[in-house]
């Protein structure tokens, strides 16, 4: 895959998060899919975000900054959003929040197979802080 190509395939990625179809979700992840080391498949990577949309009902991902270098993706992905309960046990409770996440990706064959993902959780604390 060139770069462009791989872009474009990370950005259709993001918009089937967004649009929640997860029924076309194995067209951009493989099925033993990693993430931050553990072997969660499709079907864990899948309830994973899922869980995601649950607790954090108006979720969108955005990116902010894309590096594409094939077979790997970085992204700082952005999030305004307003988690209903705790998020990364820190008591939300419906406070609007932004923050980002630095990750990586590894694709094969057009398919993500390895996410390594940081949330900015010391911004989300200052946030709650005042």
């Amino acid at each position: 895959m060139t770069e462009p190509d791989l872009a474009r395939r990370y950005r259709a990625y993001l918009d089937c998060l967004n649009r929640q179809d997860w029924d076309r979700l194995g067209e951009f992840v493989g099925e033993h899919v990693r993430h931050n080391g553990r072997p969660l498949g499709l079907g864990g990577y899948r309830a994973m975000l899922e869980e995601d949309f649950t607790a954090i009902p108006d979720l969108r991902f955005v990116a902010e900054r894309l590096v594409c270098e094939p077979p790997h993706v970085a992204a700082r992905l952005w999030f305004d959003c307003a988690p209903a309960g705790r998020f990364l046990d820190l008591p939300i409770d419906g406070r609007r929040i932004a923050f980002a996440e630095h990750v990586f990706y590894r694709f094969e064959a057009g398919r993500i197979v390895e996410v390594r993902s940081v949330l900015d959780k010391a911004a989300i604390e200052a946030q709650l802080a005042g």
